[in-house]
């Protein structure tokens, strides 16, 4: 058991009229947790409400998108670069009203409250001809004074159905890329009319926004904003500027409290800061908007804290009177009980990898649903309490491999009653996470491991480390159920000549510190996620000159929108340099041969590179499920994450954990 006093994290607060039972709060994220479009369904109810369950005091659930008052003949326009840009909102549905009232008897009914954002988000309506977000360039209509107004009565209109449905408090969503924010930015806000100039002239949408609501709700419930305390943007406002239009707002006296992060949708940072950032970095913003406020007016900051000893100290030393920590909940529902509980072992850290938000701003599937790259339950609530039960036949299974998809389905098995043995060949549980927690900025990867290690020890794996598994060591095991979790290996391209001079490398062995790399390094990638920018990162900390090579447009090029500024960002921080749009035919002891991505037969040649490092994917390695499955001795035989398919760490987490659900 833990002896860490957490005195402030877990007391209770006054913001306005809504007591609040901790200081941890889940603040506001669109994570479409819904599968039923425009309503509140049983997947969104238990998505959010395992959060207050598991003992996060404040709920924020998911934004409420606004209508806009466009003419009848104007299509609505709905779209990554758009925003939401329609005539009818989802507030307005009478089957909408019906899920959130269940949703907030749910979150009452675990002790926590639950508030409503408000959201106009769309980049084709603006205070000025300004493109509003780095998707698009082109400039949007100007609002005039009746669209204004129609607008400001859509936030009245809004809160009503808020206040009707049982909600506990109401922010007005003025941060990255809302309406809200164009009319604070500079940047956005180029106006010479009562609605734009300085910043005390630019937060006047805001404050009759705020009056609209106020007025609609009373004094019952409580009322907010969330505010960027920096843009990082060129051109955009500084905390300074920042603290003087919180202030003119705060002066009114309409708010409780301000919820404060940096950055936004497209920036370096993002409002999400990955795991380049350190923890709860930029924490001073929430101190600074705190000092000027008062204490009428309660702080919540937000910005990369995953973990509750950060937000105890954070809280202690006065930065805020509330913390956001939305991906802990993510990473784990169950963290706050677990601290307040001296259960810190049992955590599930975050990792910063951004999975989260990114899938949810830019959807590989549909229907679509939450993901995380270390719980396999995220977006999985319903079906893992319907399915989650203790086994009636305990079984000796044996897993082998113990990398991410292994060890979660060793980790669920041995929950149910099975009497798991894990073969590990390495000295350490993890597979390709102890790789990536070799870089820089990727270091929280290695908290996963610790995860794993204290979960193996506490459901009872008999973990077997330093053990090549073979056909002969697993039957000996007389298992009655295997799963073969090996992973998969780097990928060898057959179109290249020359992969057989000395100073060419894997770029896994690059990173391991098992071969010996020189100072000018060229990095061919074929890879389009984050193992080459951590590779490359790992590279230039040991200061090596670091030049990437990649088939693609830009590096990372499939990393969403969220996080791939921030990557790119860091990559120029740490001096790799890349050229893109190049693929490898011949490495010679000179140089390296290229040809055009784009077809049309164009080369190119570079020289003056001390090693060559090939990142190109990787394929999976599944000899021993093979010979199993030959066999045929086994009967319960499975193959799970990279041995079946090399993809992303989501992938290995939710499929290990699968075969631990349903041996």
């Amino acid at each position: 058991m833990s002896k860490v006093e957490f005195k402030h994290l877990f007391s209770p607060i006054q913001v306005g009229p809504m007591l609040v039972p901790n200081r941890i709060c889940e603040t506001t994220n669109t994570i479409n947790s819904s599968q039923i479009p425009g309503e509140i369904d049983e997947n969104f109810i238990a998505h959010h409400g395992a959060k207050a369950r598991g003992g996060t005091g404040w709920i924020g659930s998911e934004t409420w998108l606004l209508n806009y008052p466009f003419p009848p003949e104007t299509p609505d326009e709905v779209g990554l670069a758009v925003g939401f840009a329609a005539h009818q909102a989802a507030y307005q549905n009478p089957a909408f009203h019906d899920g959130m009232r269940k949703f907030i008897d749910e979150v009452h009914d675990a002790g926590s409250v639950a508030l409503v954002q408000l959201t106009h988000l769309s980049a084709v309506w603006s205070p000025s001809e300004v493109p509003v977000i780095g998707a698009q360039d082109y400039c949007p209509h100007e609002l005039g004074d009746e669209e204004i107004e129609a607008i400001l009565q859509i936030y009245a209109d809004a809160a009503a159905v808020a206040k009707d449905v049982g909600a506990d408090g109401i922010e007005i969503h003025c941060a990255h890329e809302t309406l809200g924010y164009s009319f604070l930015s500079p940047v956005t806000n180029k106006r010479t009319d009562k609605w734009g100039g300085g910043p005390k002239e630019r937060v006047r949408f805001v404050v009759e926004a705020l009056e609209r609501v106020r007025k609609v709700i009373g004094d019952g419930l409580a009322l907010g904003i969330r505010m960027s305390g920096k843009e990082f943007r060129r051109g955009g406002f500084d905390n300074l500027e920042s603290r003087e239009m919180t202030y003119y707002i705060g002066e009114t006296g309409l708010l409780n409290y301000v919820n404060v992060d940096v950055g936004h949708c497209w920036g370096a940072p993002s409002y999400v800061p990955s795991s380049y950032y350190s923890h709860g970095e930029f924490r001073e913003c929430g101190k600074a908007v705190r000092a000027d406020l008062g204490e009428d007016v309660k702080v919540l900051f937000a910005g990369r804290v995953n973990d509750p000893v950060i937000a105890e100290e954070i809280l202690a030393e006065g930065y805020c009177d509330l913390i956001g920590m939305v991906r802990a909940g993510i990473a784990d529902a169950e963290f706050a009980n677990k601290a307040r509980e001296g259960r810190l072992g049992e955590i599930r850290r975050c990792i910063s990898c951004t999975r989260c938000i990114d899938e949810a701003s830019e959807p590989l599937t549909f229907p679509y649903s939450p993901t995380c790259s270390i719980n396999p339950v995220i977006g999985n609530e319903v079906r893992w309490k319907n399915e989650y039960a203790p086994t009636d036949t305990p079984k000796r299974v044996v897993v082998v491999g113990g990398g991410i998809a292994g060890c979660e389905a060793a980790r669920i098995a041995a929950q149910r009653g099975h009497k798991v043995t894990l073969l590990e060949a390495g000295k350490r549980l993890g597979g390709q996470l102890n790789l990536a927690a070799n870089a820089p900025g990727r270091d929280d990867f290695e908290d996963q491991v610790y995860f794993e290690e204290n979960e193996m020890e506490r459901t009872g794996v008999d973990v077997r480390l330093q053990t090549a598994a073979d056909l002969a060591s697993v039957k000996a095991l007389d298992p009655e159920a295997v799963v073969v979790a090996t992973g998969s290996v780097p990928r060898v391209p057959d179109d290249v000549t020359g992969l057989d001079l000395p100073h060419v490398v894997q770029g896994w062995d690059a990173i391991a510190g098992r071969v010996k790399v020189g100072q000018r390094v060229a990095i061919i990638s074929e890879e389009d996620y984050y193992e080459t920018p951590t590779i490359a990162e790992y590279l230039a900390s040991k200061g090596k000159d670091v030049h990437v090579f990649s088939k693609s447009l830009h590096l990372g090029y499939e990393i969403a929108r969220y996080s791939v500024s921030m990557v790119l960002a860091h990559m120029e921080n740490v001096g790799v340099k890349v050229t893109p749009n190049v693929i490898l035919t011949n490495i010679d002891e000179k140089g390296l041969d290229f040809v055009s991505s784009f077809g049309g037969g164009h080369t190119y040649r570079e020289e003056g590179f001390d090693s060559v490092v090939l990142i190109y994917g990787s394929v999976p390695k599944h000899e021993i499920y093979d010979q199993l499955k030959a066999e045929g001795e086994i009967k319960d035989l499975y193959v799970a994450g990279s041995a079946w398919i090399p993809r992303w760490m989501a992938e290995a987490t939710r499929h290990g954990a699968h075969v631990g659900l349903v041996i």
